[in-house]
């Protein structure tokens, strides 16, 4: 009752609408297209569009979860962050260096790790690292700012930014630990791992089981000690002894590692693998290969034989030109190519393969 009159409150109400990913959301569909074509500029709307219907979805279904929302909101943010500052370096191969950030200047394994960063800036590629301390900042003073990406966590102690990377456009900082390890993997070309504590043994757990279940293509993976080290041998022999013996593991996931003692030895490690192998990517469920320089017919009916173990039955290893796929997308169109039959197995017998192409004269 206002001065003597009833005041009749209008409650309006908007029934939730069962969103799906198909294109039958009628005016939602309709109102994300606008959304997109307002916005301008959009690569891949497609994706663009699933992006936002995953929004509306969760909005719907939080049911009072907002603590949900905050971490999805999150990680959008900063993968898509991440996304931007990588982008313009795409071209450029880039090796993710794991260590301690307790390790001071002067002891071995830094000064390996400074002379690491210096030859691979000194090779064309750039180093990623953690940005902070020990390992990770003398792998960055080697290389240089210039040659540097830092993906920095937010910790209450030991995990500032170093001087190096301080300020540097190519510094992300994570909230979560799993939008840090996405970049530190997807972004990389190559692994190298210096001794250090629970982080670092995560890093190389993790990295050898992506790409042990093929989550990650193969890539080169050093496991650095200094002369005489014991840090990587101890784990060595810990992975033989325990693990192979049970059959936790195989004896072709150990073609996923290499050991090192030296910086020329994980240098040489690295930039062989890229000798004669580019890249490789999945068309209509075959493995391409692409190589820089191609192979002749006996050569690739040598490898047939020899790889005929991770060849579906009846499977092939094929030379070939670029697929219509690959033409679609302008995918290294001009590079030869290899298509494997590959049964998806063992990706130690993958890595494996690629070795042997890249050994070949």
């Amino acid at each position: 009752m206002r001065n003597g009159r009833m005041t009749l409150r209008i409650v309006r109400t908007t029934q939730m609408m069962t969103l799906h990913f198909t294109r039958t959301n009628g005016p939602v569909d309709e109102a994300i297209e606008r959304l997109i074509s307002a916005a301008g500029g959009i690569d891949s709307p497609e994706y663009v569009r699933e992006m936002i219907l995953a929004a509306l979805k969760a909005g719907q279904e939080a049911e009072g979860d907002t603590a949900g929302l905050k971490l999805m909101n999150s990680t959008l943010k900063e993968m898509r962050f991440t996304a931007k500052v990588f982008a313009p370096y795409q071209a450029t191969r880039k090796v993710t260096v794991f260590g301690s950030a307790r390790v001071a200047p002067g002891e071995p394994t830094y000064e390996m790790a400074r002379l690491f960063g210096q030859k691979l800036a000194e090779a064309g590629y750039m180093v990623i690292t953690g940005g902070g301390a020990g390992i990770m900042q003398a792998a960055h003073e080697g290389a240089g700012p210039e040659y540097s990406f830092g993906v920095n966590i937010r910790l209450p102690f030991e995990q500032r930014p170093n001087p190096v990377i301080e300020g540097n456009p190519r510094l992300i900082t994570y909230k979560y630990f799993f939008n840090r390890k996405v970049a530190f993997l997807k972004e990389a070309d190559a692994v190298a791992l210096f001794p250090g504590g629970f982080g670092t043994l995560d890093e190389a757990m993790e990295t050898l089981t992506l790409v042990q279940t093929g989550k990650r293509n193969p890539l080169p993976l050093v496991l650095v000690d200094d002369p005489g080290g014991t840090y990587w041998s101890q784990l060595f022999k810990f992975m033989n002894e325990e693990l192979l013996s049970r059959g936790y593991v195989s004896p072709t996931d150990f073609s996923l590692f290499e050991q090192v003692c030296s910086v020329d030895e994980a240098i040489g490690k690295i930039m062989g693998f890229y000798r004669r192998y580019h890249s490789l990517r999945y068309v209509d469920g075959k493995l391409v290969i692409r190589l820089a320089s191609a192979l002749d017919v006996s050569t690739v009916q040598g490898l047939r034989e020899r790889f005929r173990d991770i060849l579906l039955p009846g499977g092939d290893i094929a030379p070939s030109v670029a697929l219509p796929a690959e033409v679609e997308d302008n995918d290294f169109i001009e590079l030869p190519r290899l298509v494997v039959d590959f049964d998806r197995r063992d990706f130690g017998r993958l890595k494996s393969l690629i070795d042997a192409v890249n050994e070949l004269s």
